[in-house]
Parts: structure tokens; sequence; C-alpha cells
């Protein structure tokens, strides 16, 4: 595999990670986050102050357009609109709920990571070796807190692809310890990956 296409692969990664953290924070939601652009819009400039300058800014449309959805002028967003819409909503939605699950993940609980992919160590002969697996595994507090920082502060795709593979060598593969620790485990061929907190 060349260096670029080992790029490609860990940015691909890193894209189903961030996505699988998205889903977990959302399904945490109490209510349902505004559904109609309109209700977008007007959630989304309570949370600019109700500054539509600030809020076309934000969404890289401009202003009159803001105005327009705000009056009901308008009501039927382009594709990428729509996106950015349900994004940013999701983003300001409940942050209360979203803080107290990061809090209890990065100091109690953990999370968990289901996935499918090839994993293990590169050790022939042994049940170890590389090889596709469906697993559930149980990241401890510390690697959590670790993922998660890495997130907010929008780390590079290799140290997030890292991060999530070190947690699960520890979880998985060196809970016993075993003489293991120096061992460098793959985590590649990402096919899905679930996160719940």
């Amino acid at each position: 595999m060349t260096e670029e296409e080992k790029a490609q692969q860990a940015a691909r990664t890193r894209a189903k990670i961030m996505d699988a953290l998205h889903r977990a924070e959302r399904a945490l939601f109490t209510r349902p986050a505004p559904k109609s652009p309109n209700a977008q819009m007007r959630y989304l400039r309570k949370r600019e102050r109700g500054s539509t300058k600030s809020l076309a800014e934000r969404l890289g449309v401009s202003r009159k357009t803001v105005q327009r959805y705000l009056s009901g002028a308008s009501a039927k967003p382009n594709k990428r609109l729509q996106e950015a819409l349900v994004q940013e909503t999701e983003s300001e939605w409940q942050p209360q709920v979203r803080a107290q699950a990061r809090q209890r993940a990065t100091t109690s609980g953990g999370f968990e990571i289901s996935f499918r992919s090839t994993l293990g160590f590169t050790a022939n002969g042994s049940s170890d070796d590389t090889r596709v697996r469906d697993l559930t595994i149980a990241v401890s507090p510390y690697h959590a807190a670790l993922i998660i920082a890495a997130r907010e502060e929008g780390t590079t795709t290799t140290d997030l692809h890292e991060l999530v593979e070190e947690a699960i060598a520890d979880a998985y593969f060196r809970l016993s310890g075993g003489g293991r620790a120096s061992l460098k485990v793959n985590f590649v061929d990402v096919q899905w990956l679930n996160i719940a907190f």
C-alpha cells in the first residue's frame, strides 16, 4: 500500500470515527432538535444573540437568505444549506446533555466502540493474527478522555486513528498484560464503527 493510499484510508477512518461520535451524542438528546429549515434558522439566530449577520457568516450564505427563511418567504434550502443547518443546529442542541455524557465518559464510564475491521497483531500463527473482526469493546475513561479531547482540538487524521487503535488494543489485547505492551496493533479497513456513551 502506497503512502497516498494509507493517507486516504486514514482519512476515511477518521470520518467514520467523527461520524460515530456525532451519532453517539445525537442519541443522547432528550428532545428532538428543530427539523424544519425555518425553525433551525430561528434557533440558530437565538444562539447568535439575534444577529442575522453572524448567522449568515456561520452558514456561508447571504444575510438576505437568512432573512427570507426567518420571515417564512423561503422554506426549501439547497442541499449544502440544509446540511449546514442540520449540522449547526445539532452542534448547539442540548449542550448540557452532551457535556454531562462527555464528563461521565472521561471520568468514570468510558464508552463502548463497536466495529467491523481488520484488527490484530502481526504475529504469525497466533489467534491474535490480523484478521477481520466484529467486536464491541468497552473503552476506559482514560482513552475516552484522549479521544474526546482530540476530537475537540481538531486533531489530525493519523492522531485520531492511532488513539482509537490504542484504546482498542489496550481493552482487547493487553487487558491481562502478557508482554504485549510493546507490540503494534493493526486497526485498518474499518467497514463500520459505532460509539455509545
